[in-house]
């Protein structure tokens, strides 16, 4: 299922969201400069890679393709090598892995979910109030990425622990809202408004699924399904107090 829209228009313009989108594309932007070797190395240098988060002082190797010249011609073989250094602490990367994405589909795919929820959860808290959630979110998300893969050599990119934190908010606030999503069924691709509440249910659901898919030693292509689990969480969690919360019953 895919978002088109919701039925929510935002009372305030959402700044913070548009900075936030900006940011995420500026840094994408500078990926593509740097080439495909260099923006390798970039996502090792501020993606968060959980084994040298929790093992600072270790050397960690990836594996890399390389071709050498044999006497019966150039062979393809594969090496391993040392990550890009880190110019930081790498606890810091929790947060910097957040901006970075691994492809056009990533990129286009995370900054639209964000359009679509992330407008009217910052115009419900707040602009301030709204980017310390977003942060806080991701960093959550990322949390839980790195307690539950541990031993992890693999640079872990991308906003979409943060944004699951803005859909679990917006599950919370706006469970009667209306969703147009895409629908593939079977060859034909339909229309169709969901209540948020069943789409964000759905789309929870299925990172549980796809996870459960993966432990099962099935490939799915990097995905950081537990950083999705709880960034959605982590937002559930604190629209929950903002909504029911002592303070909230107080006004």
């Amino acid at each position: 299922m895919f978002p088109l829209r919701d039925n929510i228009h935002a009372r305030t313009v959402p700044v913070v969201n548009y900075l936030l989108i900006a940011a995420c594309v500026a840094v994408f932007i500078l990926q593509l400069n740097q080439g495909r070797r260099g923006g390798e190395k970039f996502a090792e240098r501020y993606g968060m890679i959980p084994s040298r988060v929790l093992h600072p002082g270790k050397t960690i190797t990836v594996p890399e393709a390389r071709v050498i010249r044999t006497v019966f011609g150039p062979k393809l073989v594969r090496v391993r090598r040392p990550v890009a250094p880190l110019a930081f602490t790498p606890w810091l990367t929790l947060l910097t892995c957040l901006f970075l994405h691994a492809g056009w589909l990533h990129i286009i795919g995370n900054m639209w979910f964000l359009i679509v929820f992330g407008d009217n959860v910052e115009d419900r808290l707040g602009h301030g109030r709204y980017l310390l959630f977003y942060l806080f979110g991701g960093v959550a998300a990322s949390l839980t990425h790195l307690a539950l893969n541990a031993h992890s050599p693999l640079p872990t990119l991308g906003a979409s622990g943060a944004i699951a934190g803005v859909m679990g908010a917006y599950f919370v606030f706006f469970p009667t809202a209306r969703v147009v999503t895409l629908v593939p069924i079977f060859i034909f691709i339909q229309l169709i408004e969901i209540p948020a509440a069943v789409f964000l249910g759905i789309w929870f659901l299925f990172q549980l699924l796809e996870n459960a898919y993966a432990r099962g030693g099935v490939e799915t292509a990097g995905v950081a399904f537990w950083a999705h689990i709880g960034g959605f969480i982590a937002g559930l969690a604190i629209a929950a107090c903002v909504r029911w919360g002592p303070s909230a019953r107080a006004r």
